[in-house]
């Protein structure tokens, strides 16, 4: 290829540190459908504070990285990244829908000579069975004779501030071996932690859904075990630190497994393994698990106040936390959610605080109504559900009423303050 101009399509949690990264090697654009997502960006600040208003504005004013929701801006590049979600529906099947249309528009401007390379999480085959007859039907060209591909897996890790897009070693591969060498060059002229080429998309696309699957079913196993200490009176946390002074045991602790990766890849894998005729029992054991989190958490909270006398119906809870992790507002398949639907089965009043998310998200979302204000009033129950650092400072004991409890899911909170905990 000469001069490679990139445009990164989807301007999410993945494709923003990405495209902002690349602008700093190359002319870079970014491409996203939603017009005022891309002029708040333009505005110099990005919302899911992925890439900080600092980084933002040097990228726009220094090296001319622009966001536009216009198709005919993209139309002189040559090097596509796709990085939309991969979401699941309610039956928990695969929802390709997002990279349908991605792959629709990357056809509507691939030229001859360009290359697309996909990062959204999928099961292995999806970037060359679905994705690249969609870019041949709606552009006219052959692949891998008029165009070409790529895949390399994204690995962002939401709200981490250390392990930011160039400091995570990247997979990389190419519908051609020939190919392959261009897309790992160009991702390894800006990753400064390194790539490794894998000699096919998919085995690229089959090691990053296992990545996720392998953290799903570790978490669903410190789950269970919760579960079976709290039958037994045995602190979960407990135990764990005693078994961490094992030089390789794995040092995973039970809670929600929510986001857009965890909770969402092993179900494109279990996917996949049908498609073959294989029951994949262990990854759908897991899923069931950690999908049962939220109302154990609910129910362990109902039975605690039961024992210490506290009148349920028509009592007041607090949740502490809605997004599906610590210090990021990202509320996407957050399990806070799940937690919420058993309480309600109780006919409760319910107040959220979260000071990172963002309340029209979650009315719009889950139709569920939180707040970024302090709580001023006493509860009956009180659930620490996200570990966000401004808890640390909030003096959780002193918003309980003079009979309360408190279940504390991430063992974050002091052990003499806490009634249960995962």
């Amino acid at each position: 290829m000469n001069e490679i101009k990139i445009c990164v399509i989807g301007l999410g949690y993945v494709g923003l540190p990405l495209a902002r990264l690349f602008s700093t090697k190359y002319k870079t654009v970014g491409f996203d459908m939603n017009a005022q997502r891309c002029a708040a960006l333009m505005a110099g600040h990005d919302a899911t504070l992925e890439v900080s208003d600092e980084l933002l504005q040097d990228a726009i004013n220094n090296h001319g990285f622009k966001c536009t929701a216009d198709i005919e801006e993209i139309r002189d590049c040559n090097f596509y990244v796709v990085a939309v979600p991969t979401p699941v529906d309610e039956h928990n099947n695969p929802d390709l829908t997002p990279l349908y249309g991605a792959s629709t528009t990357v056809g509507k401007v691939i030229n001859k000579g360009d290359i697309v390379v996909y990062e959204s999480t999928v099961y292995p085959g999806v970037t060359e069975d679905e994705c690249l007859p969609v870019v041949e039907k709606v552009s006219g060209l052959k692949f891998n004779v008029d165009f070409f591909a790529g895949y390399s897996p994204e690995r962002i890790n939401p709200g981490d501030k250390l392990h930011t897009v160039e400091k995570i070693k990247k997979v990389t591969s190419g519908s051609t071996p020939e190919i392959g060498k261009i897309v790992n060059d160009v991702y390894s002229s800006v990753i400064t932690a390194g790539t490794h080429l894998a000699p096919t998309m998919k085995v690229a696309e089959a090691a990053k859904v296992i990545e996720n699957s392998q953290r799903d079913i570790n978490i669903a196993f410190v789950n269970e075990l919760s579960k079976i200490f709290t039958k037994m009176g045995i602190d979960t946390n407990d135990v764990l630190e005693a078994a961490s002074t094992k030089w390789n045991f794995l040092p995973f602790k039970p809670g929600l497994v929510g986001g857009h990766c965890i909770g969402v890849d092993p179900y494109y894998l279990a996917q996949c393994a049908m498609t073959y005729g294989y029951n994949p029992e262990i990854i759908l054991a897991g899923r069931r698990m950690n999908d049962s989190m939220g109302a154990y958490v609910a129910d362990q909270t109902i039975k605690l106040m039961l024992k210490k006398g506290i009148q349920v119906l028509n009592s007041n809870i607090l949740i502490l936390g809605f997004t599906f992790k610590e210090n990021c507002p990202d509320c996407r398949n957050t399990k806070v959610a799940d937690i919420v639907k058993a309480l309600n089965e109780y006919n409760l009043n319910i107040d959220i605080y979260d000071p990172w998310a963002s309340p029209a998200i979650a009315k719009h979302e889950y139709d569920i109504d939180i707040t970024n204000d302090v709580p001023t009033s006493k509860y009956d129950a009180i659930i620490l559900a996200v570990s966000h650092k401004e808890f640390t400072e909030l003096d959780v004991k002193a918003l309980g009423n003079e009979k309360h409890v408190i279940f504390d899911v991430k063992g974050f909170l002091d052990k003499e303050v806490v009634d249960g905990r995962l």
